[in-house]
This record gives C-alpha cells, sequence and structure tokens, in this order.
C-alpha cells in the first residue's frame, strides 16, 4: 500500500480523535448528558482507544494488514472501516454479501442528493423552519416513508457547521432515503447508520438524529432519538395545554461511541396535540446579555399560542428567536419542525 495512502489515512483519524476529545473537554456537563443518552462514558474512551490504535498501525504502515495472508485489505473496504484486518477474499458467503450492500450504500452517498418534498400526512400538520448560520449548514430535516407505509420524520445535526457538517450531512439524508424505505421503524435504521459511519475513514464527527414514525390510523409517533435534543410534546385538553413532555434520547449521537443497542419509545397523539423539534440553533441562540433563549422559553412560545395552525407556529418561534438575540449573528444552525394533530379527526 502506498505510503500516501497511509498519511491520508493518519490525517482523518487524527481529525477525527481531535474533534472526539475536543468535545469531550469542552461540552456543557447538560449538553454531555443528552448526547451520551446514558451510555457510559467508558463507551467513548473505547472509541478513543480504538482511533488510537488505528493511528498507530497507520504509522506502522500495518493498517489494514491482512490476518489471514499478510497482504493488504482493499482500499475501499479499508475507507468504509478503518479496523478492516481481513481481505475479502477470505471472507464468508454472508460476511461478502454483506459487505456488498454496505458498498452499495456507500456508494449512494457520492449520488446527487435529490430535492426535498414534504407528503401529505394525514392527520397532521406540518411547519418547518431552517436557517443556518453559514451559507451551508450541517441541519437537516426530511420526509420519508418506511417498508411498512408509516411516514418518516427526520431532524439530525452535524457536530460543526459550515461545508464540512454540511457534506457529512449529504451522507445522513442519502442514507436516510435509501434504508428507511427497506425498514420497519427508526430504530434499525439508526443502528444501521451508526454501524456504518463508526469506522467510515471520511467521517470524523458524530451526528445527533430524531428519527420518527407516525402512523396516522392509530396517531401512534414511534421514534428512536440518537443523542438529539429532547423534542417537545404538548398535549391540548379542555382548551388547556399540558405541561411540556420531552421526547428525551433513546441511544447516545451517531459515531460517538463504539457500541450501542438503541431503542424504541412510542407515545400516542390525540387532536391538538403538537410535537416540536428543533436544534441547537433555537435553544442555544443567545441575547446581548449572553442568556440562551433555552428549550423552555420554546416551549413557552407554543403553549402561547397553541390554537395556531403548525406554519404559524413555525414562524411565531422564528420571530421570538430573532427578537431575543436582536443584532447577535446566530452561533449555529437553526432548525424548528412543527407537527400538529388535526383536531376534529
Amino acid at each position: 500500500m502506498e505510503t500516501t495512502i497511509f498519511d491520508r489515512f493518519r490525517k482523518s483519524l487524527v481529525e477525527a480523535r481531535s474533534n472526539l476529545t475536543r468535545w469531550i473537554a469542552t461540552a456543557p456537563e447538560q449538553q454531555r448528558e443528552a448526547r451520551m443518552a446514558g451510555a457510559d462514558e467508558r463507551a467513548i474512551l473505547e472509541r478513543v482507544k480504538v482511533i488510537d490504535s488505528a493511528i498507530e498501525k497507520a504509522d506502522a504502515h500495518t493498517l489494514g494488514l491482512c490476518e489471514v495472508c499478510h497482504g493488504y485489505v482493499d482500499t475501499d473496504h479499508l475507507e468504509m472501516d478503518y479496523t478492516a484486518s481481513v481481505c475479502i477474499d477470505h471472507f464468508s458467503e454472508q460476511e461478502r454479501r454483506q459487505l456488498e450492500y454496505e458498498l452499495e450504500l456507500a456508494q449512494s452517498v457520492q449520488r446527487t442528493l435529490l430535492p426535498q418534498h414534504a407528503p401529505d400526512i394525514p392527520g397532521i400538520e406540518v411547519g418547518a423552519f431552517i436557517r443556518p448560520a453559514q451559507i451551508v449548514g450541517g441541519d437537516y430535516f426530511d420526509f420519508l416513508q418506511f417498508g411498512d407505509g408509516a411516514f418518516g420524520l427526520a431532524l439530525a445535526d452535524v457536530a460543526g457547521h459550515g461545508m464540512s457538517a454540511s457534506l457529512h450531512m449529504a451522507s445522513v439524508q442519502t442514507l436516510l432515503r435509501t434504508l428507511a424505505p427497506a425498514s420497519d421503524g427508526p430504530t434499525q435504521v439508526v443502528q444501521q447508520i451508526h454501524h456504518l459511519f463508526r469506522h467510515n475513514i471520511r467521517f470524523t464527527t458524530f451526528v445527533t438524529l430524531f428519527l420518527a414514525a407516525f402512523d396516522p390510523k392509530t396517531r401512534a409517533l414511534t421514534y428512536c432519538n440518537a443523542g438529539h435534543n429532547p423534542p417537545i410534546l404538548l398535549r391540548q385538553q379542555g382548551g388547556l395545554v399540558n405541561a411540556p413532555i420531552w421526547l428525551e434520547p433513546t441511544g447516545p449521537a451517531i459515531g460517538l461511541v463504539e457500541d450501542f443497542e438503541y431503542r424504541t419509545e412510542r407515545v400516542n397523539l390525540a387532536p391538538g396535540d403538537i410535537c416540536v423539534l428543533y436544534t441547537d440553533g433555537i435553544t442555544e441562540a443567545f441575547n446581548g446579555n449572553r442568556e440562551m433563549f433555552g428549550k423552555e422559553r420554546l416551549a413557552e412560545v407554543i403553549q402561547q399560542k397553541s390554537w395556531l395552525p403548525a406554519r404559524d407556529l413555525v414562524g411565531m418561534v422564528r420571530r421570538r428567536v430573532e427578537e431575543f438575540i436582536g443584532d447577535n449573528p446566530l452561533e449555529d444552525d437553526a432548525t424548528v419542525l412543527v407537527l400538529k394533530v388535526a383536531e376534529g379527526d
């Protein structure tokens, strides 16, 4: 294997390690707890350990050295999984089929993304707003469909912003659109994406992702929250809005830890219920006194105008955030997605 390949791999691995350790050292405690979502901190240290081992092997030119024939595994294979240590020729038939499937997914990431189209979801009003901190950003929301016919809702946030974050998010978008139609639920998709990105040499940061499936017949919202800000569920009863319910993470952010089994949660929605999905750019918007907008203030804005249609609620949040920050620039990409169950259904 050429020396330049080892240098390229080492550069990406060092960047991945730097991004991870910087986040560990600087992230506020509350954010750390949300992104970890119950995962032990030792899981992050294990991930750093795996990266360190790969860097050492890159330095020694033993990265990708086959344990069977002592040659080097194929470079494309190693880019997908920098821990690979067996040539494809030595794979079992089942392992070969799995790798071919993952290679097809990796190729699809490189294709041009199609424009986003919001579907007409029966019984649900949808409103959305996205504003990058720079020309392009790392926030992403989308509308999908799962294999069982349920409507999919996705909101994700790449750590960081700008062009690099945007490129990573394009990969997440493509994989979601590829995997969801062949899956029966959000958790299976999240687990697959984490598996594909965990050792991918081109993926040098982590992503928070809230992925949900909505069944119009039962009004059930099934979701997997990979370290993302907890969406707000506001229930209406007798014309009054109850205290907010937070849809907390059910697993850590994608690519943040080495191994984790994500779990599924489910809530049953009723007419008038409102679900608000958002990214850090909304709740961590600062005013001139360095006060954060906060998730409680966001919930209060929705509660005060809960009778409005979903699109108007999104507009209200946007105006309130802009009024709050004044002349201060957004420090992070900002996205809000409001779902409102139609009343009278």
